[in-house]
């Protein structure tokens, strides 16, 4: 082998040695570098870095504000009325180095398993709390209870080199079996509150009714009295007419009762009365002669 071979050798291994000696941390990451499984440098500012080749290793985390879902957990408020919540939570990574000791090799997975293991047992733990009804969870009441979610969580979860940012209730819902019977509740609410509103409606119909009634009791009444007193004056200027045709002209007035007697006697053409001839009631039928022998 010659010397040039050599040289151009070394320098290759040398020029692989300096790059391997030097690492990148970008500004969304934070970096450990490890000897032997132990941490020897942490790196949180974006740049470069170095590392003895081949002995040491380096590790980098993400250190921007990552999200966590949560499984559905079914809670109990205190008016017994079960509910199932989802819930999310958005954390980040605060301390690398806590983070490293108390996760070890299994990163962000084991992390995200031990934070879940933290939040579903505080949500449950606040929304079971004494005073927090379901109607409190569903209203806006939940701002105060989510920040309080967020406090025992973050807690929690600092000795895993975690800061919990903020955690987030997405759904509330009722479980399955409790569905129909609620559906049930509400319909029959619904069906009575409806039966009210008919009842009402027909109460207040019938005092309508009943005015309208009323009213066309008094309005005929009041219309009856006026045409009978209209009548009775009538008949009474009628009568004053009477007496006045019959003191003027006693023959007259008996002429003229005659005819309205035979008017409303003899109808149609073929009415006819059995009657005494001579009787008074065809006086004015008979000849002038008859009529003045009979007087």
């Amino acid at each position: 082998m010659t010397k040039g071979t050599i040289s151009l050798i070394a320098l290759v291994g040398v020029v692989f040695a300096i790059l391997s000696s030097v690492f990148i941390v970008d500004e969304r990451q934070k970096a450990l570098v490890l000897q032997f499984g132990q941490i020897v440098k942490v790196q949180e500012e974006p740049g470069l870095g170095f590392k003895i080749p081949f002995i040491q290793e380096v590790v980098r985390y993400d250190d921007r504000i990552l999200a966590l879902d949560t499984p559905a957990t079914e809670v109990t408020p205190s008016d017994d009325r079960r509910l199932v919540v989802d819930a999310f939570a958005r954390y980040r990574i605060s301390d690398v180095v806590q983070f490293r000791q108390a996760v070890g090799v299994g990163g962000l997975r084991a992390a995200e398993d031990r934070l879940e293991g933290i939040l579903n047992p505080v949500i449950r733990e606040v929304l079971g709390s004494d005073g927090v009804t379901s109607n409190t969870i569903l209203s806006a009441d939940r701002a105060s209870l989510m920040q309080r979610i967020t406090t025992q969580a973050r807690a929690r979860a600092l000795p895993l080199g975690l800061e919990v940012v903020d955690v987030r209730l997405k759904q509330t819902n009722l479980p399955e079996q409790n569905l129909e019977a609620t559906f049930a509740r509400m319909r029959a609410e619904r069906e009575r509150e409806a039966a009210d509103e008919i009842a009402r409606g027909e109460e207040a119909a019938l005092r309508v009714r009943a005015q309208a009634d009323r009213t066309v009791v008094e309005l005929v009444s009041e219309a009856q009295k006026t045409a009978d007193i209209t009548r009775g004056e009538a008949d009474a200027q009628r009568n004053a007419i009477f007496a006045d045709a019959y003191g003027a002209d006693e023959e007259f007035f008996e002429f003229r009762r005659s005819l309205d007697a035979y008017e409303k006697s003899i109808r149609g053409e073929n009415s006819t009365l059995v009657i005494n001839p001579n009787d008074a009631f065809f006086d004015y039928l008979k000849s002038p002669e008859g009529v003045a022998e009979r007087r």
